[in-house]
């Protein structure tokens, strides 16, 4: 909906409230052409059924007023008597229109001197319950929201299992663009796995100020792009269906390059406006190297050091496999295996695999080689390992899912660009070789009509040789460089799908431990309220907070232990 369309919506609300409630306003004593006055009306309706003012401007806040308007509506039938159970479950039912019944058909008293307090245990209960669920809604909404790391693309900086805090003010809070949907949930109800939301109406793009913009090498929260796997593909069989931006799935990337910036990756670093990107000391970067060693890999000729319960992704090397049916099988359905030289097999953990096919390419013993993922300080110390023989990085070879897929650039994830990252405001050329890297932009992300006719680009109806951007656009990218579905694959992220940013690791834990003893076991203390950014090793405020938290249950005890006692 346009802001057109949602000033006539109001309007129209409005117009529904006035009809409703304009006698009860006159049995309150108030005027009758105070119900039609938008914004005064309700500052009118909060004095006469005894609540705060302040509650108008929850009103006008996205999905919080979901959760205020039946309070409301029950609030006003009850100052005017009507307290059954009945009245308040159809009051809810209607969406508020039993007021209109009220209003026209039932000789309603005006009860000033209503208690406010809940007339039962049940009804106070609810009423808690209700107003929590506010107050959480609006900080996950608009202040902080919890999220929790689910795959290794930031492995050694974030771990899987780490649970963060978004910071939503940082950049600015993005007003939600779904309006109805449940609250504190994302895409999908727990257990039922139903949509949570609807997808109309739909607000338009709006955004709070923020502290401060993003920046090069910043842990970034966002919506991903794209919907599926095969819409990024160029799938067109409608088996996808659109979700609006903000129930898109959340992803975490570090943004190397930032609006402006011209990008380019050589040999899997990157290099920004023609300098090589100086990451922060946190960051890890990772890549796949092939390991051979002088005698088989087993577990007593496995290098120690290499033992970590966090690592992902250490597969042998067989040739054999690369003629098994199940093999070429998954390249044909998914494309997600490639030949490395003549002898190996590496398995590209971004684009899916059968389990059964995985297990069976996992290390087991016997072979002299293995595929590993590496820090380089890991490197420097596999090298000087007595039963080295070689250790060589991985270089892939040229592939068409690589952003803009196209094929004779012959780009790869490990070589590409460079590649320009638009700006608000800035103007490209559009051609038959530029349009790849800017259709997604100019149709979904900008929402103009683009038509193609041979050699001529319309935009909107009209023939267009160049574009101006109207937001920023942001590279993501895993530090995890072989094992990270990011940019590479996708390209740009617009600003209006940015969530937010990390701030910090509130508990963490090993989420592929096998059981729920084993979890509780895996509790990395280390991390737990520990800040995501920053220089130097991480800083954990674990103890402060669980002081804190042990003075305030004290603080509860005693207040509560001195009422009993008075």
């Amino acid at each position: 909906m346009t802001f057109t369309q949602w000033f006539l919506f109001f309007i129209s609300i409005q117009i529904i409230h006035f009809l409703g409630t304009w006698k009860l306003y006159q049995k309150a004593g108030r005027k009758a052409w105070e119900a039609a006055i938008p914004i005064y009306n309700g500052i009118i309706l909060m004095q006469i059924i005894k609540r705060p003012k302040w509650w108008i401007i929850l009103l006008f806040i996205p999905i919080i007023n979901l959760l205020l308007f039946p309070v409301i509506w029950i609030e006003t039938i009850r100052t005017f008597g009507f307290y059954k159970k009945l009245d308040s479950f159809l009051v809810i039912a209607t969406l508020g229109l039993y007021i209109f019944y009220i209003n026209y058909t039932k000789d309603a008293t005006f009860n000033e001197d209503r208690s406010l307090k809940p007339q039962s245990e049940l009804g106070e209960w609810i009423s808690s319950v209700t107003f929590a669920i506010i107050a959480a809604t609006l900080v996950h909404t608009y202040f902080m929201q919890p999220f929790t790391i689910p795959t290794s693309s930031l492995e050694k900086s974030l771990l899987v299992g780490d649970y963060l805090f978004v910071s939503k003010f940082h950049y600015g809070a993005r007003v939600p663009s779904t309006v109805i949907a449940a609250p504190m949930v994302h895409d999908s109800l727990p257990f039922t796995g139903t949509a949570s939301y609807l997808k109309w109406p739909q607000l338009p793009y709006l955004r709070l100020p923020g502290l401060q913009k993003i920046k090069n090498n910043d842990i970034v929260c966002f919506n991903w792009p794209a919907d599926s796997l095969a819409t990024m593909w160029g799938d067109t069989s409608g088996k996808f269906t659109y979700k609006p931006v903000d129930k898109k799935t959340n992803y975490v990337k570090r943004c190397v390059g930032i609006a402006g910036d011209t990008l380019q990756m050589i040999d899997g670093y990157f290099y920004i406006n023609g300098k090589k990107n100086d990451l922060p000391y946190r960051a890890k970067l990772q890549f796949y190297y092939t390991y051979e060693s002088k005698s088989p890999i087993d577990a007593n000729t496995f290098p120690a050091f290499l033992l970590d319960k966090e690592r992902t992704g250490v597969y042998r090397i067989l040739s054999e496999y690369w003629e098994n049916d199940k093999v070429q099988e998954a390249i044909k359905k998914n494309g997600s295996l490639t030949k490395i030289g003549q002898d190996s097999l590496y398995t590209e953990v971004a684009g899916g695999i059968n389990p059964d096919l995985a297990q069976r390419l996992k290390m087991s013993s016997v072979n002299t080689k293995i595929n590993i993922n590496l820090t380089q300080e890991e490197v420097d110390r596999l090298k000087k390992y007595p039963l080295a023989v070689s250790v060589t990085k991985i270089n892939h070879a040229p592939d068409k899912a690589i952003f803009p897929h196209v094929e004779k650039l012959q780009w790869s994830q490990d070589n590409f660009g460079p590649i320009y990252i638009p700006k608000a405001g800035a103007t490209v050329k559009l051609d038959a070789e530029s349009l790849p890297f800017y259709e997604q932009i100019i149709k979904n992300y900008e929402n103009n009509d683009l038509v193609v006719n041979g050699d001529d680009i319309f935009i909107n109806g009209k023939k267009a040789t160049t574009y101006t951007f109207k937001q920023d656009y942001f590279w993501l990218v895993g530090d995890n460089r072989h094992n990270s579905l990011d940019a590479r694959y996708w390209g740009y992220v617009p600003f209006d799908h940015v969530l937010g940013k990390p701030v910090m690791v509130w508990f963490s834990w090993d989420a592929n431990a096998p059981s729920f003893v084993a979890k509780i076991k895996s509790i990395r203390w280390d991390r737990m309220f520990t800040t995501v950014h920053g220089d130097g090793e991480p800083v954990s405020y674990r103890y402060i907070v669980f002081a804190l938290i042990a003075m305030y249950i004290g603080w509860s005890y005693f207040k509560g232990k001195k009422k009993v006692t008075k």
